[in-house]
């Protein structure tokens, strides 16, 4: 305004005005934090993966029977995944390909490719595809490194949510480190980029266009997207990945300790000053902990030169620790530190010689790649479980089996299919009844430590 308080006017020709809208809009076209060019330069790279199984038996009724006379198999899992090798290496969760006959990955032309299994591991709910005569002209995505990623940093997902490939959708990485019960590696990203059914297995961008994580859950209770996702971070993922294209399967350490998180009582017991450490309350014999002199009581605080703060910092230090490598263990014993020196072995060898190979005892039955057993002393004391504890404990887990994708030792199965457990001959001849039917997964009662949760398990 000038000093009359009357406004300045300018006019302006209708070519110039129409030159300025047209400026205008392309600004708004391309603003900076427009997720077009990134997205553009990364779906190719993207599949959609539809899994299928051969039906068996008698003929489908009803709705499936077209499916079944047209293609003679049924509809498994619809997913996503992302090329990391132009040669057709796809990584994916492993639920979307589980106990699938025939998987069928689609890239963002439309153009479709039989795969195979090249490795799957169900403990990180990971698995790595192989395109059979794949174009060696495929693109590719890497993977990144959470090193540089902080709360509040903006990614994206891209995958097949509810089979509509190539969606993007955008949002921060709300947390790090998320535990959400799942198994023993637990070290999630907790992202707000909306992720449905179907996006399980597809990446999760950085704004450098690497894979930061590979989408694999999400917190909801209507079964869409409210928010808060998950996704197994890179730096798994990748140790993972690139011991399936090696060897077909993981070969994770494995150290023979029962541990826990140091309490406040278990801090004023042994007289230690912070709570950091994991406690070794358990040294199962003929391992590498009793080989290299851990006793129960001592506090793991550091493992391979690692820090360890909790429990699951020692169970990751330990799984990506390569078999056979001699590593230094501090501990606290009787408020001093004490190093020790530790031959990693391998967990997979010596947890299926644990489940399936060693005698049993008069109260045990095996099943279902379970060990049960009924409470008494010895269990409640090697596992950490309170004197009234009832159902049948898991004393080991086959860790091929579908049982390891959602129960770990030390678990309390109090019911299978709403009936009540106390006996682990019971409990066995349940699920082997259950899965003679082919009736599919079960529901199941469980206690972890404090924790009260159902569960699917196939039997």
């Amino acid at each position: 305004m000038n000093k009359l308080g009357l406004g300045r006017f300018f006019f302006i020709s209708a070519a110039t005005a129409a030159t300025i809208m047209g400026s205008a809009h392309a600004a708004r076209c391309t603003v900076p934090d427009s997720y077009a060019e990134l997205a553009e330069d990364l779906t190719p790279a993207v599949v959609n993966i539809s899994s299928s199984q051969r039906v068996q038996g008698a003929r489908a009724s009803g709705e499936l029977e077209p499916l079944q006379r047209k293609f003679g198999r049924q509809p498994v899992s619809l997913g996503s995944g992302f090329v990391i090798d132009s040669a057709g290496i796809v990584v994916t969760n492993n639920h979307v390909i589980d106990q699938a006959d025939d998987i069928t990955v689609t890239l963002s032309n439309g153009d479709e490719f039989k795969a195979t299994v090249r490795g799957r591991d169900r403990e990180t709910d990971l698995a790595v595809l192989q395109l059979t005569n794949a174009p060696r002209s495929l693109q590719s995505v890497d993977f990144g490194s959470l090193e540089c990623a902080r709360v509040g940093d903006r990614v994206i997902a891209i995958g097949n949510p509810f089979g509509l490939g190539g969606s993007v959708t955008a949002g921060i990485v709300s947390a790090r480190n998320r535990d959400i019960n799942s198994g023993q590696y637990d070290d999630f990203i907790q992202t707000d980029a909306a992720i449905n059914r179907g996006n399980s297995g597809g990446p999760l961008f950085d704004m450098r266009g690497n894979v930061i994580g590979v989408n694999t859950a999400i917190y909801s209770q209507t079964g869409g997207s409210v928010g808060v996702g998950f996704a197994v971070p890179a730096d798994l993922a990748q140790t993972v990945v690139a011991q399936l294209l090696e060897f077909g399967e993981t070969r994770r350490g494995w150290l023979g300790v029962t541990i826990d998180d140091v309490s406040d009582d278990t801090a004023s017991r042994l007289g230690l000053r912070a709570k950091d450490g994991a406690v070794v309350t358990v040294v199962r014999p003929n391992s590498p902990a009793s080989d290299a002199g851990l006793a129960a009581n001592d506090v793991i605080v550091e493992f391979n030169r690692r820090q360890v703060r909790e429990q699951r910092d020692l169970t990751r230090a330990v799984a990506d620790t390569p078999v056979g490598t001699r590593v230094p263990v501090v501990v606290i014993r009787e408020g001093k530190r004490v190093t020790l020196s530790v031959v990693v072995d391998r967990r997979e060898t010596r947890m299926t010689a644990a489940t399936m190979g060693a005698p049993l005892p008069a109260n045990a039955a095996q099943g279902a790649g379970l060990t049960l057993q009924e409470p008494n002393d010895e269990i409640r004391q090697a596992f950490g479980l309170p004197s009234n504890v009832e159902g049948v404990v898991v004393t080991a887990v086959d860790p091929e089996s579908p049982a390891a994708i959602v129960l770990k030792p030390g678990d309390v199965i109090l019911e299978i299919g709403w009936e009540r457990m106390t006996r682990a001959n019971a409990a066995v001849d349940k699920l082997s009844k259950l899965r003679n039917l082919n009736s599919g997964p079960v529901q199941i009662y469980v206690q972890r430590g404090d924790l009260l949760f159902y569960e699917s398990l196939r039997p």
